[in-house]
């Protein structure tokens, strides 16, 4: 087994039995203990209730939250013509049609967010297979398929986070980083949260929210209080 450095060993000394902490204490645990050489992401797990392999269990959805993410996020957009030239304006990083997709079917695949027009989704169904296992497929439930493309690359560029459970009922984000201010992580938190909540599927039996946890990108992850996060 690989001998563990000295920062993990104190990471993992500090969160020893500790479990359904606060929002409080579990950001404030994890910003003390985030001591990688660069602005750490806290991120958020979510262990659902539900079996996403039955679609009316599916959870899926989108939230803009309230702090940011201090993410730069890369758009890319489907669209021809006056959209395409909108999406330019609104700071899309890659607008394109058929030399997008090409150049997707190639491989080169430099964005994190993907929109399209309505009338570009017959060539963008062709790339399902590349873009639907990496959650970048366009989707109108959650934005992306829309002929406003100048809100929907705001949005994408102002924080907006999208979620959709995983074959185990997991949902997980980024939701800020740890030099936010606290509060400020709380209520990126609370606000996640709330989507999830409100996203409920209505397939869904028994507790809905069975555990959330926090950690940064390189540390432990701490349980917190389903209650606590769930209050507003």
């Amino acid at each position: 087994m690989a001998k563990l450095g000295k920062r993990t060993r104190s990471a993992r000394e500090a969160f020893a039995g500790k479990d359904e902490l606060s929002l409080s204490e579990a950001v404030a645990l994890i910003k003390s203990n985030a001591n990688a050489k660069f602005d750490e992401t806290l991120e958020i797990a979510m262990n659902l209730g539900v079996d996403p392999r039955h679609a009316d269990q599916m959870v899926r959805g989108v939230v803009g939250l309230p702090n940011g993410t201090g993410k730069t996020v890369r758009v890319a957009v489907f669209a021809r013509g006056p959209k395409a030239d909108e999406a330019k304006a609104a700071g899309a990083d890659i607008v394109g049609a058929e030399d997008l997709m090409e150049s997707i079917q190639g491989g080169k695949i430099d964005f994190d967010r993907c929109i399209a027009t309505p009338d570009m989704m017959p060539i963008v169904g062709r790339l399902g297979k590349v873009l639907g296992p990496r959650n970048l497929m366009p989707n109108p439930k959650v934005g992306t398929v829309t002929m406003d493309v100048k809100q929907a690359v705001e949005d994408a560029k102002g924080g907006q986070v999208q979620f959709k459970a995983e074959k185990a009922g997991v949902v997980h984000a980024g939701i800020g980083k740890v030099s936010f201010d606290d509060a400020h992580l709380i209520e990126n938190i609370k606000a996640f949260v709330d989507a999830v909540a409100k996203a409920k599927p209505t397939g869904a039996k028994g507790t809905y929210m069975k555990k959330i946890a926090l950690s940064s990108t390189m540390g432990p992850g701490v349980t917190v209080s389903v209650e606590d996060a769930a209050s507003r």
